[in-house]
């Protein structure tokens, strides 16, 4: 059966992953916002900016106006009118069960419209305010509130056994019903009423094709068909509202009876061949068969209309240095079009009546997507674009069962999905073939973004997710990378959206094992979740946990917060909400070693670097080489500031060191410090000891006018302006090390988090060096 199909060869190959797929080719997934269709299938009926008539919380048996801010699934953030920007008393409701209406509603039902108390003094005259907020403003439709349209993605609407009208394959006029079989995120499995025993005349579509309409769209426009009576009603309400939402109006065309074009074949997509227009159906519509010159020509026609997907201006394979088939039939050694054109006495279509053929919407050579298999429909692929000419693409399907030439599809085909699409949507995908794996790595295109589209059910849609970079990134973060990753992420699947954002915090860290431990932490028992599996590279090593990420839209903003502590950082540094210019917790004034007054308690036992436990695995670990401890007399202990006790969790402990070979005291100011990875006393010893090896010139001694521990981050770059180490003042700007962070640098951490080569890294430690020298000389006491 079909079925048995799409899941053969599955069992072999269950453990197909696409991120280990595409690390081990070295490939990219096409970019998910080159998918048009899937975009348009997440979108939600409520758009940012609508108005509606919400409760009001502070007067109970009240109303009042609020705007929706964004949306998640079901869940809207919505703001009451008369607070402009301010964004502190925004909310979350679920569209399912909060007490929402249309513009409009409360003087239809004798209900008081009354601002929140927190504004109520802000303007004298509310209903002038309220006339010239909603003047020009788009109210959110009844239908979205009230009755089977409540809370649903568009998609949604689309159940198993919803009928629709289904124009015929080549006649514009003919119409007959179809039955929903399956609804894959919009990817719909049809079956004609009165075949229903019959699987062989099924086909698939996406919702959006401008083929489907709904029950009664017929009727309404005088097209003739009789369907039952029975079933009129049982689908056309609010499949009315959603085919006439998301299809766009056909624009006319401009072709006349014999105009020569080029065409991909649709009844097999691997080539491009001469067609000719055969019949103008109206201004919309039009025939166009693919030319044929045998005396028993088989007749291959599509009915097709100024937008069609792959019809083409003559001459655009030979711009385009693409192979074009022949005619059958045709006599010739080599295909000239305006030989051919003088023998059919034929005029070419002019460029007018063709879309923009150049158009690739980001799509590249060697990027991976999932694609339907043209000779199998019920079959979705593993590809690979093998080349892009225009618009058109030719794809290499991977997995499929029956060998095939690359398929011709064009850029905005809805028979192409982002990686991830058929994981988000339950859907089997047939993976490549085992030997397809170890073949040798190829080159990585320009950009990445691994993921997750397809039509998801609200509950389980995450919001697009903002990285912003201005706010705090605490002790684990490098600041420099979290300023190069995108600006945001999703919507998308919850799993999908969520795993994305962690992995780019992981690779985002200094040491990003240390940050997947933290991340195994984060849980909460009320959480509706799924283990995943994150990875984390460091030093050559590849370390992986399972990590506990949310799957429902009603949980992600707390996931993000928890995240979040848990990194000790910026609530905000990623979440549901974007921080323009000032972030809501004033995290601008925090530095990398104050954190802790804000975001939480320092452990006072330090963890070693990440290895084998219960929920990590790595590779082998070599023991860490003993080094010979140096004679050390600690010559004071003291509090320090109230900043220094809470990163230390005890006492700071001035150490002074005897150089064996020159005699020469140096010293350190010894603070465990979570953001430079709790360096080891043996490690503080070989650093000073270096420095005092190295020194080979007489340098003025340094004198401080403040005390280091008391700088700012401007201060330290100021001070580094000043010294050989000039250029170097942009990375202490960008990772916020202030006075008591720099007292804490040393080499191996100036090399790692600077990634500073030996030498710039030997020469810059030698400033600090002297600072901390100037420190135990003037403050120490």
């Amino acid at each position: 059966s079909e079925g048995e199909q799409r899941i053969r060869g599955h069992i072999e190959d269950a453990d197909f992953n696409w991120d280990e797929f595409l690390e081990e080719t070295g490939a990219s997934a096409a970019p998910h916002t080159s998918f048009k269709h899937v975009e348009i299938s997440l979108q939600s009926s409520f758009q940012p900016g609508m108005k509606l008539e919400v409760a009001n919380k502070s007067s109970p048996d009240t109303y009042w106006v609020a705007t929706i801010i964004t949306t998640c699934g079901q869940l809207l953030l919505l703001r009451y009118c008369g607070y402009g920007d301010d964004r502190r008393a925004d909310f979350w409701c679920d569209v399912m069960t909060a007490d929402l209406h249309p513009v409009g509603w409360c003087t239809q039902n004798n209900k008081v419209l009354m601002p929140p108390e927190a504004i109520k003094e802000k303007y004298m005259d509310w209903t002038e305010f309220l006339i010239q907020d909603l003047t020009g403003a788009r109210t959110a439709p009844a239908n979205l509130l009230e009755g089977p349209l409540r809370g649903k993605n568009p998609v949604d609407l689309i159940t198993v056994d919803s009928l629709i009208e289904l124009q015929d394959s080549q006649n514009p006029f003919q119409y007959w019903i179809v039955s929903v079989v399956e609804n894959v995120g919009g990817r719909l499995r049809l079956r004609y009423v009165g075949l229903e025993e019959t699987e062989s005349y099924d086909q698939w579509l996406f919702y959006l094709d401008c083929r489907l309409r709904p029950v009664g769209w017929c009727q309404e426009n005088k097209y003739r068909m009789d369907p039952p009576a029975d079933v009129l009603a049982a689908s056309w309400c609010h499949l009315m509202f959603l085919f006439s939402q998301d299809h766009a109006d056909l624009r006319n065309h401009f072709f006349t009876v014999g105009m020569k074009l080029e065409a991909v074949n649709m009844r097999e997509p691997f080539h491009i061949c001469p067609a000719s227009v055969t019949k103008v159906f109206n201004n919309h519509y039009l025939q166009v068969t693919i030319d044929d010159l045998r005396p028993e020509p088989s007749k291959i026609s599509m009915l097709c209309h100024a937008d069609s997907l792959g019809i083409l201006p003559i001459q655009w394979c030979l711009k385009n240095g693409v192979n074009l088939t022949p005619p059958k039939g045709y006599s010739g050694q080599d295909f000239d079009w305006a030989d051919y054109q003088k023998q059919c006495g034929a005029e070419a279509a002019p460029h007018l009546c063709f879309r923009n053929t150049s158009f690739s919407r980001g799509f590249t050579k060697n990027m991976k997507l999932e694609a339907v298999n043209p000779r199998n429909p019920a079959e979705i692929c593993v590809a690979s674009i093998t080349s892009v000419k225009g618009r058109l693409m030719w794809l290499h399907l991977e997995g499929s069962q029956m060998p095939s030439p690359e398929c011709i599809v064009d850029v905005e085909s809805m028979d192409i999905f982002p990686v991830g699409w058929c994981e988000a949507n339950a859907y089997n995908l047939t993976p490549p073939h085992k030997a397809v794996c170890k073949k040798r790595r190829i080159a990585v295109a320009p950009y990445c973004c691994f993921l997750f589209a397809g039509t998801i059910n609200g509950r389980y849609c995450c919001p697009q997710l903002y990285i912003n970079h201005r706010c705090f990134s605490g002790p684990y973060l490098n600041k420099g990378r979290i300023a190069e990753l995108p600006q945001s992420v999703g919507p998308g699947k919850c799993v999908l959206v969520l795993k994305e954002v962690l992995s780019m915090v992981i690779n985002a860290a200094y040491k990003p094992g240390s940050v997947l431990r933290e991340l195994q932490l984060v849980e909460d028992p009320q959480w509706n979740f799924q283990e995943e599996t994150l990875k984390a590279k460091y030093r050559g090593k590849t370390y992986r946990a399972t990590v506990k990420i949310v799957r429902t839209s009603d949980q992600v903003a707390d996931f993000c917060r928890r995240v979040c502590a848990k990194l000790e950082c910026c609530p905000n540094l990623f979440s549901p909400v974007l921080v323009a210019e000032v972030c809501p917790e004033n995290c601008s004034i925090h530095t990398k070693t104050k954190y802790t007054y804000y975001y939480g308690k320092r452990k006072k036992i330090i963890k070693p670097p990440i290895g084998e436990n219960n929920n990590m695995k790595s590779g082998h670990v070599k023991p860490a080489r003993r080094r010979k401890r140096r004679k050390s007399i600690f010559v004071q202990k003291k509090r320090r500031s109230s900043a220094v006790d809470s990163n230390a969790a005890g006492s700071a402990e001035v150490c002074v060191t005897l150089d064996k070979s020159t005699k020469t005291p140096w010293c350190l100011l010894q603070v465990p410090h979570s953001a430079f990875s709790f360096w080891g006393a043996s490690q503080h010893t070989y650093f000073g000891s270096f420095l005092a090896e190295i020194k080979q010139e007489e340098e003025e001694k340094l004198v401080l006018d403040s005390n280091p521990l008391e700088w700012t981050v401007t201060d330290v770059v100021r001070f580094i302006k000043l010294t050989d180490c000039a250029p170097l003042a942009k990375i202490f700007q960008e990772q916020d090390i202030d006075g008591q962070a720099l007292l804490l640098l040393t080499l191996p951490t100036v090399q790692e988090c600077m990634e500073l080569k030996l030498g710039p890294a030997i020469k810059l430690c030698h400033q600090i060096e002297r600072v901390k020298v100037a420190f135990y000389a003037q403050y120490a006491n």
